[in-house]
C-alpha cells in the first residue's frame, strides 16, 4: 500500500472537493490518500510515496501558498511520482482559447515554480456566487456575462466540474506511477 499526499489550496472550496474525490478514488485502489490543505499545514513530501498538488486559478494566478509550497518542496517534489491538478473557469470554454488559456496558467505556474510533474489536468471549477463577496460576486458576473454564459443568477452556485474526468485522472495517476511505487515499496 502506498501513502500518496494531495497537496491543494482552495479558496471557496471546489478545489478541495476536487482534492477528496482525488483521495476516495486512490483508497478505493487500497492506497492511503491525505489531503492537505497547504493554507492549513506545509507536509513533507518525502514522508510520501507519491504527490499530487492541486490549484484553482483566481485573478489569472493559481493560489500564492501553492506556489510557495511547491517552490519550497520542489527537490523532493522531483524525486517522487506527481501529478499536478488546475482548477479555473477558462478551461470551461468550449473553445481553443479556452483550453490555451486554461494550459497558460499551469504552465505559467510551472515557469515560476521551476516544478515538472509528471502528469498535469485541467478541470472545470464552477461559478461559485454565495461563497463570494459582494464586489467578487459582481465582478465573476460581469466575466460570466461578457463570455456569454446564461449561469448570472447570483442567489445559487454553478458547478462546472467533470467527475468522471477527475476519476479518470486519479486512476491514470495510479496507473502511471504503479510502477514507480512498486519499485520503491521493493526497494
Amino acid at each position: 500500500m502506498s501513502r500518496i499526499l494531495i497537496a491543494y489550496g482552495t479558496s471557496e472550496g471546489q478545489t478541495a472537493r476536487i482534492a477528496e474525490r482525488i483521495a476516495g478514488v486512490i483508497r478505493e485502489h487500497g492506497h492511503e490518500a491525505v489531503p492537505v490543505d497547504v493554507k492549513r499545514a506545509t507536509p513533507d513530501p518525502a514522508e510520501y510515496d507519491a504527490v499530487i498538488v492541486g490549484a484553482s486559478v483566481h485573478r489569472g494566478r493559481h493560489q500564492t501558498q501553492v506556489g510557495e509550497y511547491v517552490r519550497e518542496t520542489r527537490d523532493a517534489l522531483e524525486r517522487l511520482p506527481t501529478a499536478f491538478f488546475s482548477v479555473s473557469l477558462a478551461i470551461c470554454e468550449p473553445t481553443e482559447a479556452g483550453r490555451k488559456e486554461a494550459e497558460g496558467y499551469a504552465e505559467e505556474f510551472f515557469r515560476l515554480t521551476r516544478w515538472h510533474p509528471g502528469k498535469v489536468a485541467l478541470f472545470a471549477g464552477g461559478l461559485l456566487y454565495t461563497k463570494y463577496g459582494v464586489f467578487t460576486r459582481w465582478i465573476m458576473k460581469r466575466i460570466a456575462r461578457g463570455k456569454g454564459s446564461p449561469d448570472l443568477d447570483t442567489s445559487r452556485d454553478y458547478e462546472y466540474t467533470d467527475w468522471d474526468g477527475v476519476t479518470r485522472f486519479a486512476e491514470e495517476f495510479l496507473e502511471v506511477a504503479a510502477p514507480r511505487l512498486h519499485a520503491m515499496l521493493e526497494g
